[in-house]
C-alpha cells in the first residue's frame, strides 16, 4: 500500500471519529444546515432574478412585473436574513458544545492518567492542545460543513441559473473542474502536515510562556531576563514561520482555482456574441452574474479544506491523548480505614524507557502507628519508595501489602483515601484558605472542623489576621503565603483528612527556624496515632523515628534506631559526618 493510500485512509479514519462528536446534537445542526441550504438558494435565486429583470422590465417594459418587483427583492432578503440568523445560532450552539465537549473529555482524562504519563508530558503541551487544538476541530466540524454547504449549494444553485440559461455556454465552465479537483486534493496533504506542525509549535509557545512566568522570581534573581526573551523570540518566530506555510499554500491554492475559474468565463464572454447562440440579454447577463459569484464560493470552498486539515491534524494529537489507557484499577476490595500496616516484600521498581531499576529487592515491615524515617543521598530511591504506596508507579516485582492485603488487591480510589501527604513543594490551589484546607472532602466538613484543623496545624493564629479569614484567597499556589504558611495550610489539609498513614517529604526543609518550629508541633499532633513513613535530613526528625531504613542505590543497606544505627559506625553514620560540614553538604544530601 503506497504511503499517500495510508495518510489519506489515517486522515479520513479521524475526521470520522470527529463527525461522531455532532452526534450528540444532530437534530440541532440539522435545522442549521437545512437554514444554510435555504439561505444559498435564495442568494442563487435572486441571481436568477437577472435574467427577467432585463428581458421583462428594462426591454419588455412589462409593468405588472415591474411593480412586483421590489417586493419580491425584499421578500428574498428578508427571507435570507432569517435562514441566515437560524443558521449562525444552530450551527454556532453545537460548535462550542464540541468545543466544550472535547475540553471536558480530555480534562477528565487526563485525571485518570497515570503519574507516568506526566513524567513524559509538559504542561504547556496539554494546555495548547486542550486550548488551541480543541477550537481547531471545532472549526474543522460544524463550521467547516456550514462552509461546505452555505457554499456548495451556492454553487450548485449559480450551475443551475447557468445551465437554465444556455447549458452550451455552461458546459465551458465545467472544462475547469478536474484541474481545481486536483489543486484541492494536493493542498489537503500539505496542509495537514503544515497544521501539525503549527500546534506543536503552538504548544511550545504555551510551555515557554508558562515557565517563564512561574519561574519569574528565579529568572530576575539570575538575570536570565535575555535568555528568556531569546528563548520565547525562537519559539514564536518559529510558530509564526510555520504559520506563514500555511498562508502561502492556502493563498496560493485559493488564487489558483480563481484563476482557473475564470478562464471558461473569458471564453464564454467571447462565445456569447456569436449569432448562432442566440442567448438573450437576459441570460447573458445572468450566465456572467452567475459565472462572477461562483468566484467567491469556490475560493471558499477551496479555503475549507485548509480548516479540515487543520481539524484534522488538531485532532489526531487530541485523539492520540484521549486514547492513552488510563491507570489500572482491578481491584475489588472495599477499605473505609487501614490499621496502617506496611510491608515491602522483594519489591523492584524501575522506570520507563530506563534499563537499571530504581529500587532492587525491598523488603521492610512497618507495624500500625510506627514511626519510620527513610534516609540517603539523592537519587537512592526514598521518593520511589513512597509513591509505589498510593499506586501512583506499579512495581514490577515483589509485593506491597497494606493490612497484609496487597495494594493492587484494593480498589484504587479506597486505597488513596488511606493516605496523607505533607511535602517540601506544597501544592495549593487559587481558591479561599478553608478550601484549600478541606480540599476533596468540601460538602462533608463544617467551618468548625476546618477551624479546629487549622489550629492544630497552628495556622489559626495568622488565618485570623488576614482581611477575610478563613474566606481569603491565596492565589496561584498558594503565592500570597509564606513559605511557612503554606506549610501550616498542608499540615491543616492533612489533619481534616484524617487518613491513617501519613507520608512526609522533607516537609521541615528549606523553613527558618520560627517557621520550623511552628512546623513541629503542628507535624506531631498529625503523627499521633497514625503509621508515619517520613523522608527528612534533619536530625531532630530523625531521631525521634521508631526506625530508620538507610537506602542506597536502590537497595536497604542500614536498619535500626538513631542510636542503634550511629554505633554500628556504618553507611548512616558517614551521612551524619558529612551532612554536619557545609561544604560536603552541597554534595550530599539526606534528602
Amino acid at each position: 500500500m503506497k504511503i499517500a493510500q495510508i495518510y489519506n485512509n489515517e486522515s479520513a479514519n479521524i475526521y470520522k471519529r470527529l463527525l461522531a462528536s455532532l452526534k450528540p446534537y444532530i437534530g440541532i445542526f440539522a435545522l442549521g444546515i437545512v437554514a444554510t441550504i435555504l439561505e444559498s438558494l435564495a442568494g442563487a435565486g435572486f441571481v436568477a432574478l437577472i435574467k427577467p429583470i432585463i428581458d421583462r422590465g428594462f426591454i419588455a417594459h412589462d409593468m405588472k412585473f415591474i411593480h412586483w418587483l421590489p417586493f419580491i427583492v425584499v421578500g428574498i432578503f428578508f427571507f435570507k436574513g432569517i435562514l441566515s440568523f437560524a443558521s449562525n445560532y444552530y450551527v454556532n450552539k453545537v460548535g462550542r458544545r464540541v468545543i466544550t465537549d472535547f475540553r471536558q473529555r480530555i480534562f477528565n482524562h487526563l485525571l485518570k492518567l497515570p503519574a507516568s504519563f506526566y513524567d513524559k508530558q509538559t504542561s504547556g503541551q496539554l494546555l495548547s492542545l486542550m486550548i488551541y487544538n480543541v477550537e481547531q476541530i471545532a472549526e474543522a466540524t460544524t463550521f467547516a460543513l456550514l462552509t461546505v454547504f452555505q457554499e456548495g449549494f451556492l454553487v450548485i444553485g449559480f450551475l443551475c441559473v447557468m445551465f437554465m440559461n444556455s447549458w452550451q455556454l455552461s458546459s465551458l465552465f465545467l472544462i475547469a473542474t478536474p484541474l481545481i479537483a486536483w489543486i484541492i486534493r494536493y493542498t489537503s496533504k500539505r496542509m495537514q502536515l503544515l497544521s501539525s506542525n503549527v500546534q506543536k509549535a503552538m504548544g511550545q509557545v504555551t510551555h515557554v510562556a508558562e515557565e517563564a512566568i512561574e519561574g519569574y522570581k528565579v529568572i530576575r534573581t539570575f538575570g536570565g531576563e535575555e535568555y528568556e526573551k531569546k528563548k520565547f523570540y525562537d519559539t514564536t518566530e518559529l510558530n509564526q514561520h510555520r504559520e506563514m506555510k500555511i498562508i502561502v499554500t492556502d493563498t496560493i491554492g485559493s488564487s489558483t482555482v480563481q484563476l482557473l475559474a475564470a478562464i471558461p468565463i473569458s471564453c464564454i464572454l467571447f462565445l456569447a456574441a456569436l449569432p448562432s447562440l442566440k442567448v438573450s440579454a437576459g441570460s447573458f447577463v445572468a450566465i456572467l452574474g452567475a459565472m462572477v459569484s461562483l468566484l467567491t464560493p469556490l475560493r471558499r470552498l477551496s479555503r475549507v479544506n485548509s480548516t479540515i486539515q487543520k481539524g484534522i491534524a488538531g485532532a489526531k494529537s487530541i485523539f492520540e491523548l484521549l486514547d492513552v489507557e488510563t491507570e489500572k484499577d482491578r481491584g475489588q476490595i472495599s477499605l473505609t480505614k487501614a490499621r496502617g500496616e506496611i510491608e515491602f516484600r522483594n519489591v523492584y521498581f524501575g522506570y520507563e524507557n530506563n534499563q537499571k531499576n530504581v529500587l532492587n529487592s525491598i523488603s521492610f515491615h512497618i507495624n500500625p502507628g510506627e514511626t519510620i524515617a527513610l534516609v540517603g543521598r539523592s537519587g537512592s530511591g526514598k521518593t520511589s519508595l513512597v509513591n509505589l504506596l498510593p499506586r501512583f508507579y506499579e512495581h514490577n516485582a515483589g509485593q506491597i501489602c497494606i493490612d497484609a492485603i496487597d495494594v493492587r488487591e484494593y480498589r484504587l480510589n479506597d486505597l488513596r483515601r488511606q493516605f496523607a501527604f505533607v511535602s517540601q513543594q506544597v501544592n495549593l490551589f487559587n481558591d479561599t484558605i478553608a478550601n484549600n484546607i478541606a480540599y476533596g472532602i468540601f460538602e462533608n466538613v463544617t467551618l468548625e472542623r476546618i477551624k479546629e484543623a487549622a489550629d492544630a496545624a497552628c495556622a489559626l493564629e495568622f488565618i485570623q489576621k488576614l482581611p477575610d479569614g478563613f474566606n481569603t484567597f491565596i492565589g496561584e499556589n498558594g503565592v500570597l503565603l509564606s513559605g511557612g504558611q503554606r506549610q501550616r495550610i498542608a499540615i491543616a489539609r492533612a489533619l481534616i483528612k484524617d487518613a491513617p498513614i501519613l507520608i512526609l517529604d522533607e516537609a521541615t526543609s528549606a523553613l527558618d527556624n520560627e517557621s520550623e518550629r511552628y512546623i513541629q508541633i503542628a507535624l506531631e499532633k498529625l503523627m499521633q496515632n497514625r503509621t508515619t513513613i517520613i523522608i527528612a535530613h534533619r536530625l531532630s526528625t530523625i531521631e525521634k523515628a521508631d526506625r530508620i531504613l538507610v537506602l542506597e542505590e536502590g537497595k536497604i543497606v542500614e536498619t535500626g534506631t538513631h542510636q542503634e544505627l550511629l554505633i554500628s559506625n556504618g553507611y548512616y553514620t558517614k551521612l551524619q559526618s558529612i551532612h554536619s560540614t557545609e561544604a560536603s553538604k552541597e554534595q550530599y544530601e539526606l534528602i
